[in-house]
């Protein structure tokens, strides 16, 4: 899907979806354990981490250093926010697939076996 030349992909728009419904709890860990709970979908933190910052550098989301913890023995956390430009892109993208969607035939029937 496509927003001023730029393009989105499956994992891509799962992750911006993701940091969208975890809000103002949205970092790498918290973002792999949710697309898991949600989607069943395992990944590593790297994978994670590559989708964060390309969503950051086209400019859907937004990021920040969260405070030190002892249970992070110090280490602060980065956390991501969608910003207006990922929202739109998701409504976007959902747009065009309601559209896709709407055009099934009514009272289709599908095939069980091929």
């Amino acid at each position: 899907m496509k927003g001023k030349g730029n393009y989105i992909g499956e994992l891509e728009e799962l992750v911006l979806l993701l940091v969208g419904i975890l809000h103002d709890d949205a970092y790498a860990v918290s973002v792999l354990k949710e697309m898991k709970d949600q989607t069943g979908r395992e990944l590593n933190i790297s994978a994670i981490h590559a989708v964060l910052n390309r969503l950051e550098e086209k400019g859907w989301l937004s990021s920040g250093m969260g405070g030190a913890t002892d249970e992070r023995g110090g280490r602060r956390k980065r956390f991501y926010q969608l910003t207006a430009a990922g929202k739109a892109m998701l409504d976007e993208v959902k747009g065009q697939r309601d559209q896709l969607y709407n055009q099934l035939p009514a009272g289709l029937t599908y095939s069980l076996s091929i």
